[in-house]
C-alpha cells in the first residue's frame, strides 16, 4: 500500500446490517468508501462487545479496500497473530489497554500487518511521542470508546494539530473515530486528519436494497472537507 495523505472514509460496521455484513461492505464500497473500520470490544476495556477474528476472516473476501481493524480490548498480545491471520491491513490497538505498548506494534509488524496507536479523548497526545517511529496510524477517539453514535467531543481537534505536528514528514495516517459528520470533518480534516472512520453517519438512510444513501452521505462529509 502506497501512503498518502488524501482524505479517506473509513465506514465502521458497527453500524451496518449485521445480518448482511458481506453485502453491506460490497455496497458501501461500491458507493465511495476508500476503507472497511473493524470495531472490536470486548466488554472488559470497553463495555461493549462485538466482533472477533472469525469475523474478521469472514468479511474479509468481501472487503477489496483496505480492512482496518480496531482493537478496544486488553489484554491484547495474545489476539495480535489471530487478527493479522483474519486479513487485517492495519491493526491498531490502544495505548491505554498495556504496559508494554511498544511490544505490541512490534508483534503486529511482525505479523504483516500495518501497525496502528489509539488515544482515548483523556490520554495527550504526548502519550504517543515515544512511538512515532513504530507507527504507520495515529487513531484518535473524538468519542469514549464503546459505543457508535455519540457526539463528537470537540476538544479533541486540538490534539489532532498537535498531532500533525510531531508526526513531521513520517508516513502516518492521522485517523478519527467518533462522531464524524460533515458539520465535524472538516474541522479534523483541517488540523491535519486524513482518515475519518464514519458509521451511523454513512449508513443512515440506506440498505443493501436502496446503498444510494451510503454513497450521498460519503460525498457529503468529502464536500464538506473541500469548503
Amino acid at each position: 500500500m502506497s501512503f498518502d495523505r488524501s482524505l479517506k472514509i473509513a465506514p465502521s460496521i458497527l453500524s451496518a446490517d449485521f445480518a448482511n455484513f458481506g453485502q453491506e461492505i460490497q455496497a458501501v464500497e461500491a458507493q465511495g468508501a476508500d476503507w472497511i473500520h473493524v470495531d472490536v470490544m470486548d466488554g472488559h476495556f470497553v463495555p461493549n462487545i462485538t466482533f472477533g477474528p472469525d469475523t474478521c476472516k469472514a468479511i474479509r473476501p468481501h472487503i477489496k479496500t483496505v480492512m482496518d481493524v480496531h482493537l478496544m480490548i486488553s489484554p491484547v498480545d495474545a489476539y495480535i497473530d489471530a487478527f493479522a491471520a483474519s486479513g487485517a491491513d492495519y491493526i491498531t490497538v490502544h495505548v491505554e489497554a498495556g504496559a508494554h505498548t511498544h511490544r505490541t506494534l512490534q508483534a503486529i509488524r511482525g505479523a504483516g500487518a500495518k501497525a496502528g496507536i489509539a488515544l482515548n479523548p483523556g490520554t495527550p497526545a504526548s502519550a504517543v511521542a515515544p512511538l512515532l517511529d513504530m507507527v504507520d496510524l495515529i487513531c484518535v477517539m473524538t468519542v469514549n470508546p464503546g459505543f457508535g453514535g455519540q457526539k463528537f467531543i470537540h476538544g479533541c481537534v486540538e490534539k489532532v494539530a498537535e498531532l500533525r505536528s510531531m508526526i513531521g514528514d513520517r508516513p502516518i495516517h492521522i485517523e478519527i473515530d467518533g462522531g464524524v459528520t460533515p458539520e465535524t470533518a472538516p474541522l479534523v480534516r483541517a488540523a491535519g486528519a486524513d482518515v475519518l472512520v464514519a458509521g451511523s453517519a454513512v449508513f443512515k438512510g440506506g440498505s443493501v436494497e436502496n446503498p444510494t444513501p451510503y454513497g450521498t452521505n460519503i460525498s457529503a462529509i468529502k464536500a464538506a472537507c473541500k469548503s
